[in-house]
């Protein structure tokens, strides 16, 4: 089975490999892959959904670090 890029198990991976760059100290490439996470689940889910909020977050700790 082959799960496309609005597939919610796509996008908990991305956010998964986002926030592993974080602890590399790889702040830009975490930057660039939670906010195209997060433009996705805006799209898909809607700006109110938790893990939308939730995402945004994550963006936002990597301008904190």
């Amino acid at each position: 089975r082959v799960l496309g890029n609005e597939d919610r198990a796509t996008l908990v991976t991305a956010a998964n490999l986002a926030s592993t760059y974080i602890d590399q100290g790889k702040f830009a490439e975490a930057e660039v892959l939670f906010a195209e996470v997060l433009a996705t689940e805006k799209r898909v889910q809607g700006a109110e959904h938790p893990e939308t909020l939730a995402t945004m977050g994550n963006l936002a700790s990597t301008y904190c670090d």
